[in-house]
């Protein structure tokens, strides 16, 4: 079999699939055995209202996915029907699930995925690279917006102090939020000089940094990530404005679509009137913390953040964790299987069959 092909056959070996699932739940039990009190649930009424908030939740993720595909296909023009589209979200959402959001996110498989879907070489860059820009790009806006409006106590005062024990509190989780903010804006606007003004003089300028002995062991790595940027540079040049704000609207919803994922679950659970929109601001700082995550997507980190920021939305405390192993059992854990599913299966498609049987 191939290297490329053996390769992400690997990804969906048991022992890579255990990790994330054994961090989340560990996390998930952690909090339940701790909190978990069985009258608690005998003051939950299953309502038609609790049916129908579930129902809306699942949709987004439904509406998520779709504009995952949506902004594929305007990123490849139209080049992959939906029925690819939709493969490649879910092996994308699967390399992600797998690989911490710190080391890029399956961001290496996902270049080889539309690839190996017939799309150029050039373009699959160039599609990866200015999803990942779009999603820096969200986030650079979204979080100063609901920072300003939602104000510091309205994001930070109020953590669960009992959380505290699991995770940073208070001014520490303020500074580790801001850094990781500028860091990805940093980053971002890099990237963003390199695809729209000068890719060169930002490889050339990675080439020196990299020559540092101290550095010189990424170098190659260095070299080319900006190749691939002179590469992704290239094909984005002469698309017209509605490629890139239909696109860009495309990764706004999707992203919405993920925390409106939380306000629906409370609202089937929580009782209490509570701010939609400050609620949804906690979701961009979380969503901004766990970029900075050393676990595969965010497994334990996530379901401990659950508690520490949105704990204050739920009416019975002693749900919180059950709702937290609800949300990632929504919008985190059927990626994993729907993805081992798929990838075999995938790649007998789209590998020769000469290639599967080096």
């Amino acid at each position: 079999m191939s290297g490329k092909a053996s390769e992400l056959l690997n990804m969906v070996k048991p022992s890579k699939l255990l990790v994330p699932i054994v961090l989340g739940l560990g996390a998930a039990s952690y909090m339940l055995f701790r909190n978990f009190d069985s009258s608690a649930f005998d003051k939950v009424s299953w309502t038609f209202y609790t049916s129908l908030w579930l129902l809306l939740a699942l949709c987004m993720v439904v509406v998520r996915d779709f504009a995952y595909m949506w902004r594929i296909r305007i990123l490849t023009d139209s080049e992959l029907n939906w029925r690819k589209c939709f493969e490649v979200i879910m092996l994308w959402e699967f390399a992600s699930a797998i690989a911490p959001a710190i080391l890029g996110g399956g961001f290496a498989f996902a270049i080889l995925i539309i690839n190996k879907e017939k799309i150029s070489f050039g373009k699959s860059i160039s599609v990866v690279m200015f999803t990942s820009f779009l999603d820096g790009l969200f986030f650079a806006l979204v979080a100063p917006l609901v920072y300003f409006i939602a104000g510091r106590e309205g994001l930070f005062s109020n953590l669960d102090s009992a959380a505290a024990q699991q995770l940073s509190h208070g001014n520490e989780l303020y500074y580790t939020f801001w850094f990781i903010y500028f860091a990805i804006l940093a980053y971002k606007l890099v990237i963003a000089y390199a695809l729209f003004v000068n890719a060169h003089a930002v490889k050339h300028f990675l080439v020196r940094l990299f020559s540092f002995k101290f550095l010189h062991k990424w170098k190659h790595q260095a070299v080319e990530t900006g190749e691939e940027m002179v590469i992704a540079a290239k094909q984005l040049k002469g698309k017209n404005l509605n490629y890139w704000l239909t696109s860009f609207f495309a990764t706004c919803l999707s992203w919405s679509a993920r925390f409106i994922i939380i306000n629906c679950i409370i609202m089937a659970f929580s009782s209490i009137h509570f701010d939609h929109f400050l609620l949804y601001a906690r979701q961009v700082v979380m969503g901004i913390l766990m970029i900075g995550s050393p676990t595969p997507g965010g497994s334990g980190v996530a379901e401990l953040m659950f508690k520490n920021f949105l704990g204050e939305f739920i009416d019975n405390k002693t749900l919180t964790s059950s709702l937290a192993l609800l949300w990632r059992l929504i919008s985190y854990y059927p990626y994993l299987f729907i993805g081992a599913i798929v990838l075999p299966r995938w790649v007998n498609r789209v590998f020769k069959k000469d290639e599967l049987l080096k």
